[in-house]
């Protein structure tokens, strides 16, 4: 399977009212434990720089409520200092105006020369930077803990087959295989790492980004279904609305045996205190660049 990847920014918004000089009041939705950490760490880089960070978080694992916040603030001529968006929203934003030219600081930092093209592209628009790249994360990891897999006597999968074989080994047991929050975002997570590894790279970006409508209708789209539809056998019955940090305290305190999730659990990992949690790429496959999952 493909690594997709996701990037995330920081957009300046123009025509800012400061409540005083030097504060930057920045909207975001890192409020997990791990995130947490992540947002502290360019909290402190501004304050060296003598600016004062307002945070202005809004929980969310997607960041939808936060972007409905940040269009109400808009709307109402008041938008934050920046914001954190995912990766083509910044188009759009910058389509209506509210984005600041970053070009003095690109240059200043050399981006062209240390950023790949296909990221700068995101962060650009009509050639000019707009965004700040703040990190691109691989999506589809599988975390498992070791614990459960040897209480079970499985073995970490590489391959769906493998996964559904554990699966079926860590039910038996009485623990739960899949951590899963039933949220929309995390069901298309899912649903990329399923599709990835019956497509292939190559099927995955007809269906996807071509919308080639012989992939999308052929039998290769049905096996994918009926995959994604098994893995719920595999789900426990709590799963709708639970948050995808949530989820990932049931694999580190050994709740459940495994999580596809995003590279950003590692924070969850790295916060509990947890080094020997096992985690590996979901049946990785080289990815062209023209589909990577950029958001």
């Amino acid at each position: 399977m493909k690594m997709n990847k996701t990037l995330l920014t920081l957009s300046l918004l123009a025509a800012t009212p400061f409540a005083n000089a030097g504060e930057v009041e920045v909207l975001h939705w890192w409020t997990s434990g791990g995130e947490a950490k992540s947002i502290a760490v360019l909290k402190d880089m501004l304050e060296e720089q003598g600016h004062s960070w307002k945070d202005f978080a809004v929980a969310g694992g997607g960041g939808e409520s936060a972007m409905t916040v940040l269009k109400t603030r808009a709307v109402s001529g008041n938008p934050p200092s920046a914001a954190q968006i995912k990766g083509h929203d910044i188009q759009e934003w910058a389509g209506l105006g509210f984005l600041t030219n970053l070009n003095d600081v690109a240059e200043q930092g050399k981006w062209d020369a240390v950023i790949p093209e296909m990221i700068t592209n995101i962060m650009k628009s009509n050639g000019e930077y707009v965004a700040v790249p703040v990190n691109v994360h691989r999506v589809n990891w599988l975390w498992a803990n070791p614990a459960v897999f040897e209480k079970a006597g499985a073995k970490v999968p590489t391959t769906m087959d493998e996964f559904f074989a554990a699966a079926e080994k860590i039910k038996a047991a009485g623990m739960i295989p899949l951590a899963h929050g039933g949220q929309p975002w995390q069901d298309a997570t899912v649903f990329e790492a399923v599709a990835l590894d019956v497509l292939g790279s190559d099927d995955y970006v007809k269906a996807f980004v071509d919308l080639d409508m012989d992939t999308l209708s052929g039998p290769k789209m049905v096996e994918v279904f009926t995959k994604f539809k098994k893995v719920h056998d595999y789900i426990d019955d709590n799963s709708p609305g639970r948050d995808w940090n949530v989820a990932t305290s049931m694999v580190i305190n050994g709740e459940a045996g495994m999580q596809i999730m995003g590279d950003w659990a590692k924070g969850e990992f790295s916060a509990a205190g947890k080094s020997q949690v096992k985690t590996t790429f979901v049946y990785q496959l080289r990815v062209p660049q023209d589909s990577l999952h950029i958001t």
